[in-house]
Parts: structure tokens; C-alpha cells; sequence
């Protein structure tokens, strides 16, 4: 059997990003959507989602390149003057891995934000991290200690298909391990996940390849989505309108529904 499950992340980054997530769901393929609770527009998501019952919402913990949930004076060794979280990874994650008073800090966030995502009253569908820093061992077991706390039922383990080239095998050594103590902590993790090596350019042509590609047990399909390329925060050169395009591309529901696949969200498939 196949079980295919359509995320768009970012959720509550900028209306411009809810906008998108909205219509894809209600009018494509998009079964599931990933929320910033710090992001400036996390309080327009949530409401958005509140008439979306059938849309499977998670947490998009960010770590990286957004603001704390937390005031700045409580993770001072998590963010820069401005208060915002540090934009270098490599370093913080030395950091996590080898000061015990870092790591208290990273708890207390962590913790932080999925309290935020609880407040809001949405079903807790599924986990994931800004730039997957979740694969992170120090990051992981926080992160899996606090979803089995707060009922969530499913976490992303970024792997896709094909072999990884240069330190992307870093990076799916770490998910694979997340992976297996997520299995152990009784969470489901995707079998395959696609629109990794595409990241921000999943046109329509790229998403029609990614879903030639599932197969049997459970498929994650990520996307960035957003009405219009240029809001506020946008990452450069991301092609977030055309990744909004092919969730709702009469091509691409005509694909999923040829591949014989069961579209839900996580919670569908625990």
C-alpha cells in the first residue's frame, strides 16, 4: 500500500505563505502544513487552519534563522544581539553537543515551542525542524522527548531517495539514527521523503518526478508554497509561487490519484 502525505512548511511564516496553504489544501493535493509558532503570521495560520479540519498541522520548530519563543535573555547562547537565533549551524551544534549549559537552553526552547503549538487547541499531527535541524542527535532526543509529552504522532526523517553526494551523507547518517530511536519512542517516520535535493524548486515538472518516485509503505512530499515570491523573510531564489502551482496543477492530482495512493495526513497512517 501506498501512503502519501503532501506538507507544505513554513506555515505562519507570512500570510502570503498561509494564503497558498489554504487553497492548495482546499483545492489540491496538500494534505498537511507545518507551523512557526514565533512566525509573524502564526496567529492568521492558526485561524486559517481552525476552518481546515482535515488539514494535519504540525510543528516547525525553528532553531535557526527566526526569533525564540522564549525571551532572548533566557537562550543568550542561542541568539545574537538582535535576539534572533544564530544563523551559523555547524557551530551551534558543536555548542549543543559539548556545553551542558547550552543544552539547557536548547531543552527549555524546545519545550517552549511545542507549549506554544499546544495553546493553540489543533490536533498535533506531525514534527519537523527549519533546515530539518531535528537530524541533530542532541536536537533529536530533545525533540522526541517532547513530542511523546505533548501527543504528537509523527515525526520527518529527511531521507530521499537516490544516494547522498558529499556531506549530505552526514546528514542522513544523523536521520537515519533519528529514525531508529523515533521508532523506539513509538513515533512514525516517513519510509521516503522528496523535495529535499529540489529544495524551494519544486515546479510542477520536478513534483510530477518526485511522485513517479513513491512507492509501498509511508511517503512524505515536502513543498514551500506561498502565493507570491517576494514576502518578507522569503529566502533567495526560492520559487515559492511555482512550488504553490504544482500543488494545485491538474497534472499533478492526476498523478497521485494514477499512483494509487492513499493521500492523508500523518495521522491517517499512525
Amino acid at each position: 500500500m501506498i501512503d502519501l502525505v503532501v506538507t507544505a512548511d513554513d506555515f505562519g511564516a507570512d500570510e502570503a505563505v498561509n494564503e497558498a496553504i489554504e487553497i492548495a489544501h482546499r483545492d489540491g493535493v496538500l494534505t498537511a502544513a507545518s507551523l512557526m509558532v514565533t512566525g509573524k503570521a502564526a496567529d492568521d495560520a492558526v485561524a486559517r487552519a481552525r476552518r481546515l479540519p482535515r488539514l494535519g498541522v504540525g510543528l516547525h520548530l525553528v532553531l535557526v534563522e527566526g526569533r525564540p519563543a522564549l525571551p532572548p535573555d533566557e537562550v543568550p547562547d542561542l541568539v545574537d544581539d538582535a535576539g534572533h537565533f544564530r544563523t551559523n549551524m555547524a557551530l551551534a551544534g558543536v555548542k549543543f553537543a559539548i556545553s551542558p549549559a547550552v543544552r539547557r537552553q536548547l531543552a527549555a526552547e524546545i519545550e517552549a515551542q511545542f507549549a506554544a503549538f499546544a495553546a493553540t487547541g489543533l490536533p498535533f499531527d506531525h514534527v519537523n525542524a527549519h533546515k530539518h535541524f531535528h537530524v541533530h542527535p542532541v536536537i533529536g532526543r530533545l525533540v522526541i522527548d517532547a513530542a511523546r509529552r505533548h501527543g504528537a504522532r509523527a515525526i520527518r526523517t529527511p531521507i530521499e531517495p537516490g544516494p547522498p553526494g558529499g556531506s549530505a551523507r552526514l546528514a542522513v547518517a544523523f536521520a537515519r539514527r533519528l529514525r531508529a530511536r523515533a521508532a523506539r519512542a513509538g513515533l512514525v517516520a516517513p519510509d521516503r521523503v522528496f523535495g529535499l535535493a529540489e529544495s524551494g524548486r519544486m515546479d510542477t515538472a520536478r513534483t510530477l518526478e518526485a511522485l513517479a518516485g513513491v512507492s509501498d509503505g509511508l511517503n512524505e512530499l515536502y513543498l514551500h508554497p506561498a502565493v507570491r515570491d517576494d514576502w518578507a523573510g522569503h529566502a533567495p531564489g526560492y520559487r515559492y509561487r511555482a512550488e504553490f502551482e504544482a500543488l494545485t496543477a491538474a497534472a499533478v492530482r492526476e498523478r497521485v490519484a494514477a499512483s494509487g495512493a492513499r493521500l492523508g495526513r500523518f495521522v491517517d497512517f499512525v
